[in-house]
């Protein structure tokens, strides 16, 4: 049977996402967008590979979603937009203990993308079908869960929703999902983690009010080791005791061309070196706007995939960090994600534990106490 208790456990079994492939992107007919986007798409599978090869020398078994479609059968008409990849299966599936939750966008083609991977996981394990919890939100360190407060996680159920009710009209809604982003407030995250723990009265869970991806602003790497954007200072209550390394100059502030960009698109994704490609820019905001993310809201060097307590993979070098590894004798391995700020996913994101070693283990019991 799959379980997940610790994400610090050794690695079994993970999905890594999949991008459309380059040839995908034939219908574009102005060049300067359809080169930028088959290259985005060769590179993320380059990128994708060197994760999986990494993976496997650890002996970790690497499920992937299947695109097994052309390009026209993920385009709807109504909208005049295509279906986003499946990049970042983290955002809508997780293991949590031997319960296995997948909301309605891992759910979306029954006979596409997750078909071979769901049905693998529906042998042994308990699959909760939500609409409700964004995973990639959601830090789990033993009998405790950690909620990251996220206004931006109904976008994608929202857009889906809207999707299916335009393929579907006649037929009418068919489930449940929240009208828009800004309804998704922390009173309503309560209710999804009061809901959440009537399933699973083993766990205590816990609202930390990060503003975005939880995995976008911290990561316990081991226990009593966490790395953390700086504006995020409440770990003597949630994480007594463990040292904390802040990533020092990571703001975006310090990205010029980013910050040209954002002139143009809010801040939402960045392809460097077609800052000044208005095209592209133009055409992504037009057409592709539901496939991107708020990369502000996040810094992907945060995002890192813990193999097991010795091995941690991260896309890039960074002194604070790399000496905490020493410390507590972790060995980093760089994966460098390059198009993280068009997919609006790390090196977490696009993965998702199915399965580790372990059992559930207790780190703070006083928690207990009356």
């Amino acid at each position: 049977m799959y379980s997940v208790y610790q994400h610090w456990d050794r690695l079994k079994t993970c999905i890594v996402g999949r991008s459309y492939p380059p040839q995908f992107y034939s219908y574009i007919t102005n060049p300067r967008v359809r080169n930028v986007m088959e290259r985005i798409a060769i590179e993320t599978e380059e990128d994708y590979q060197k994760l999986i090869s990494l993976l496997e020398s650890f002996n970790v078994e690497v499920l992937r979603p299947e695109i097994k479609r052309d390009s026209i059968d993920y385009y709807i008409a109504p909208r005049g937009k295509y279906l986003p990849p499946p990049m970042t299966p983290r955002d809508y599936s997780g293991m949590f203990g031997n319960n296995f939750y997948a909301n309605h966008i891992f759910n979306k083609f029954d006979d596409d993308w997750y078909s071979e991977i769901k049905n693998k996981i529906k042998i042994t394990n308990n699959v909760f079908d939500t609409a409700d919890i964004n995973t990639a939100s959601i830090t789990r360190i033993g009998k405790d869960l950690y909620f990251g407060s996220l206004p931006l996680a109904q976008l994608w159920p929202r857009f889906y929703k809207q999707i299916e009710n335009e393929k579907n009209s006649e037929k009418g809604p068919t489930k449940k999902f929240i009208d828009n982003y800004e309804q998704t407030t922390i009173e309503y995250t309560k209710k999804i983690i009061n809901s959440f723990s009537k399933e699973n009265p083993n766990y205590r869970t816990h609202l930390v009010n990060t503003q975005g991806h939880s995995d976008g602003t911290f990561c316990p790497v081991v226990p009593g080791l966490i790395v953390s954007l700086h504006d995020i200072q409440e770990y003597e209550k949630t994480f007594p005791d463990w040292e904390v390394v802040y990533l020092q100059n990571q703001s975006w502030n310090a990205v010029q061309s980013f910050l040209d960009l954002k002139e143009k698109n809010r801040g939402k994704w960045w392809v460097p070196g077609e800052e000044l490609n208005d095209d592209f820019t133009d055409f992504v905001e037009t057409w592709l706007d539901h496939w991107v993310g708020y990369v502000e809201e996040s810094v992907f060097d945060v995002n890192m995939l813990v193999i097991d307590k010795k091995n941690v993979v991260c896309n890039n070098y960074n002194k604070a960090v790399f000496d905490a590894f020493e410390r507590h004798g972790i060995t980093p391995h760089i994966v460098n994600f390059r198009h993280r700020y068009f997919w609006d996913g790390g090196l977490h994101c696009i993965t998702s534990d199915i399965d580790r070693e372990g059992t559930m283990q207790d780190y703070f019991p006083e928690r207990d106490k009356p």
